[in-house]
């Protein structure tokens, strides 16, 4: 069975659990995706399904794309993605994808473009703490000295320096999904999620989830353990 989606993120917002406690939570438009293509092991060597999800004007297509909308007889899509699966046969070109996948209470990782930055010193990008603000030092936001001298007479590797700030992909994962509302597309998450608001992100079923539901599990057959049974013996 598929175990992804793909969708843009509206925003966040809070809710309040059974408890009444307040949740954070961001609200994300997921589906309906088109499934644009089938991969297949005797011909391509693995299993997967392509996704599309949005709209994009037919004016912006190159030729190839064009083609292979119009042979597919599809709608132009705003982003395309696989998601590997063996029930490549249980799906048809053109067949739309919904929320019915997920489940209130899942764990899912959740991809996208994290927001940029800009060009950023070492102080916002690194976290270093800096020299002194007192007058005089000539260093308060610089990195400070990065060579060797004789010896290793080069610059190490994963050495903190200013540079480009965001705008990379990442995964958030274990986050858990609160609500889901399949007449409008909608699913909240817990937490946050990377990109801006308006941005294109990719949700997929973790499977860390089940990893952390078994140590709940044996730490509560732990404490079970520990408590006393009342002794037996008689008081005289």
């Amino acid at each position: 069975m598929l175990e992804g989606l793909l969708g843009r993120k509206i925003g966040m917002t809070q809710v309040f659990d059974g408890q009444g406690a307040i949740v954070p939570v961001t609200v994300v438009q997921a589906g309906p995706c088109v499934v644009l293509g089938k991969k297949m092991m005797v011909k391509d060597a693995y299993n997967a399904i392509q996704l599309g999800f949005g709209q994009k004007k037919e004016k912006n297509l190159n030729k190839c794309r064009k083609g292979f909308y119009t042979k597919a007889n599809l709608k132009p899509v705003e982003i395309i993605k696989e998601f590997k699966t063996d029930a490549v046969d249980t799906y048809n070109v053109g067949q739309e994808i919904k929320l019915d996948i997920f489940q209130i209470g899942d764990y899912v990782d959740v991809t996208g473009i994290s927001k940029g930055k800009g060009y950023a010193g070492v102080i916002k990008r690194c976290g270093y703490t800096g020299g002194r603000s007192t007058h005089g030092s000539m260093f308060h936001r610089k990195p400070g000295s990065i060579g060797a001298s004789s010896f290793p007479s080069r610059v190490l590797k994963g050495l903190g320096l200013p540079g480009q700030m965001g705008n990379v992909q990442r995964t958030t994962i274990k986050l858990e999904i609160v609500d889901i509302d399949l007449a409008n597309n909608i699913i909240l998450i817990k937490g946050a999620i990377p990109g801006n608001n308006k941005g294109l992100i990719m949700i997929k079923k973790t499977t860390k989830a089940l990893k952390h539901k078994k140590v709940v599990a044996k730490a509560k057959s732990t404490d079970q353990k520990l408590v006393k049974k009342p002794s037996k013996k008689k008081l005289v």
